[in-house]
């Protein structure tokens, strides 16, 4: 009776840890599937999907801390002629390279994202429009470095940004056109001078 007993409960015992081990298997891969849901899987940063979500969130931090919140716009400029002239493998790279610069830019508490296309955004947290500036500067350096390297002959990386800071009842959808409407104007500022501060 013991020596059955003892494997009735040795039995139990694998059976609890197998069930134990496909609990925390399935898990992990819902949690993986998840995240994968609300990545761009090229850069490696949120996708579209993911922003209603995560600026919801911002907001609601920024209500309780009272503190500012900006977003950030931003495309690379010509980049159809980097996949004319180089392949649109290489404009992959491209894309892939300016998220890593963007994500150096910012804190861990900001926010990176694939707009779509060759469009990125940025949320800012605790940051005045004023402030962002700081960002800029970093991404201008940091699209220095990636130029001085010749990563593509004949071709200078640079991108268009515009800013626009939320305010109390302000719509995900007014913060993205008012930003939308400034990276348009340092576009064009870009055409019509080249290295004006609008653009970078």
């Amino acid at each position: 009776m013991l020596a059955l007993l003892n494997t009735y409960l040795l039995t139990r015992r694998m059976e609890i840890r197998r069930l134990r081990e496909e609990l925390i298997s399935r898990t992990i891969q819902q949690e993986l599937t998840q995240q994968q849901s609300f990545t761009d899987p090229l850069t490696e940063i949120y996708n579209r999907h993911s922003l209603e979500d995560m600026t919801n969130r911002f907001i609601s931090q920024a209500q309780r801390s009272h503190k500012p919140l900006t977003l950030m716009m931003i495309d690379v400029d010509h980049f159809k002629d980097v996949n004319t002239k180089f392949g649109h493998l290489t404009g992959d790279v491209v894309l892939a390279n300016t998220a890593a610069l963007l994500k150096q830019s910012v804190r861990g508490s900001d926010a990176v994202f694939r707009y779509g296309g060759d469009e990125f955004l940025i949320i800012l947290a605790d940051t005045s429009s004023g402030d962002s500036g700081h960002v800029v500067q970093r991404i201008r350096a940091g699209l220095a470095e990636w130029n001085r390297a010749e990563h593509l002959k004949g071709f200078e990386l640079s991108l268009s940004i515009g800013v626009a800071e939320w305010s109390e009842g302000k719509t995900l959808d007014g913060l993205l056109d008012s930003a939308d409407n400034q990276m348009y104007a340092a576009k064009s500022d870009q055409k019509l001078s080249k290295g004006k501060a609008a653009g970078v």
